[in-house]
């Protein structure tokens, strides 16, 4: 009888995982580009209009820039509609997070300013091509969260049928081949005065190669990066490497100069800290969520209208300096611009028998460019405890929106991370994948000493 039924139990699992992740039909394929755009998100804007059509959004550099130099905001001119202060929160609940109404609910001054929604990101042409073919085939893996069949430099799922997959349209969402980085992370302090963790960091996605076959040409392989400290002196020369797999936990090595040894990180994965980072963040939290899902059970909860930071030129504008932007409590508000934008919300939710400090996480997911904006993390008790949002600019050079500069609010201790903060550091080279400016070789743990020597 219990051999029954595990066999059924099981057989109806996999007829459930089946129906929720069925492929898109031929008449779904065929609204890219025609009522749905491209890569999924709904053409149309909203009945009030609010929410404006999308007409392929930028796709090319302003009139004589280049990369490298400072960038133009396009919607400079702009002002803002209203503002949703602590307040009047409640008029606009609907269109907030949990965690969003807790900021304004709890942090004094704190303010979201609301601007005109400018369906600002595009992709190129490339990009849309390879969709319709991952929309066809693209596939999860048997254990319902990894990544079997896909191809890349293109939207894995755009028409997704389950949690697991809108999380992958984020984890692998097109940003280019690889990149070099320049910032810094920035731990919040009572006074206002911080020491900020500088750092460079090389990117490389070798699965966005435009005639990349396949997750099989790439090894599993979804993502590594170096991250080079250059300050404060104490952490000088201090190197992490980490590997991100599409089917398994995250690998890391450390180096540190005054050792002179490279050592694996048994513990960069999941809930871990961040080394170095105060407790303010787990690994899993960057960038907004990086690594294995096998710990929770994902749910597409649906789309709903939300604000969200989003074409924040003003906060990674270069002519400003740290302590002009990252206060006390948080970001300057006037710096900060949020849009009225279609998300799609999933919840994850700790599966029986796994442990992690968040056993609640709700993301919220831009349609436009598959970036998750905003993600609501659950302490035991079912309170909101951190609170992230990422900001998002377009950088036609790809083209495709990018996100860098990204929150994390601990509500518990009443402090924020700020995370790949630009400001005071050179322009990130997002083209350096793509044009051949990063060693294949620094992503091997074997070579980590040779490039913390030099």
């Amino acid at each position: 009888m219990k051999s029954i039924t595990r066999t059924t139990i099981a057989a109806c699992l996999a007829c459930a995982w089946g129906l929720a992740a069925a492929a898109a039909t031929d008449a779904e394929v065929a609204r890219l580009g025609k009522d749905l755009t491209p890569v999924g998100a709904e053409k149309a804007g909203n009945k009030d209009g609010s929410i404006p059509e999308w007409t392929g959004g930028i796709v090319k550099p302003p009139a004589g820039w280049k990369p490298g130099q400072k960038r133009i905001d396009p919607y400079k001119d702009d002002k803002p509609l209203f503002s949703i202060d602590a307040g009047n929160a409640d008029k606009y609940k609907d269109k907030l997070s949990e965690g969003q109404m807790a900021l304004l609910k709890t942090l004094k001054g704190y303010r979201m300013d609301v601007y005109p929604t400018r369906r600002s990101c595009g992709f190129p042409d490339f990009v849309y091509e390879r969709t319709k073919v991952n929309a066809k085939e693209a596939k999860l893996a048997a254990n319902g969260w990894g990544l079997e069949k896909a191809i890349g430099a293109a939207v894995l799922f755009p028409i997704p049928k389950a949690g697991a997959e809108a999380m992958w349209n984020h984890k692998l969402r097109y940003q280019g081949e690889g990149r070099i980085e320049y910032y810094s992370t920035i731990f919040s302090s009572k006074s206002g005065d911080f020491t900020p963790l500088v750092q460079d960091q090389w990117v490389t996605i070798p699965f966005h190669n435009r005639n990349n076959k396949g997750v099989e040409e790439v090894n599993g392989v979804e993502m590594k990066l170096l991250n080079a400290v250059v300050s404060p002196a104490a952490r000088t020369g201090e190197l992490i490497l980490a590997h991100w797999s599409m089917n398994a936990a995250s690998d890391a090595w450390l180096y540190f100069p005054g050792q002179r040894r490279v050592r694996r990180a048994p513990t960069f994965a999941y809930d871990n800290p961040v080394p170095g980072y105060e407790n303010l963040e787990t690994v899993d939290q960057y960038p907004m969520y990086a690594g294995a899902m096998d710990r929770y059970d994902w749910k597409l909860v649906g789309k709903q209208e939300m604000y969200i930071p989003y074409n924040s030129w003003k906060w990674v504008d270069k002519s400003r300096k740290y302590k002009d932007i990252y206060g006390p409590d948080y970001v300057n508000r006037d710096l900060v611009r949020y849009e009225l934008h279609r998300v799609w919300k999933v919840e994850a939710t700790l599966k029986e028998g796994m442990r992690h400090i968040f056993p609640k996480r709700v993301f919220y997911l831009d349609e436009d460019s598959w970036g998750i904006m905003a993600v609501d993390n659950y302490d035991a008790q079912g309170k909101v405890w951190r609170v992230q949002e990422s900001s998002l600019i377009v950088a036609p050079e790809i083209p495709a929106c990018v996100a860098q500069e990204n929150m994390g609010y601990d509500l518990n201790v009443g402090r924020y991370i700020a995370e790949n903060a630009t400001q005071e550091r050179p322009e990130t080279d997002w083209l350096a994948g793509r044009e051949g400016r990063i060693e294949k070789a620094k992503f091997n743990p074997d070579e980590l000493r040779r490039v913390g020597d030099r």
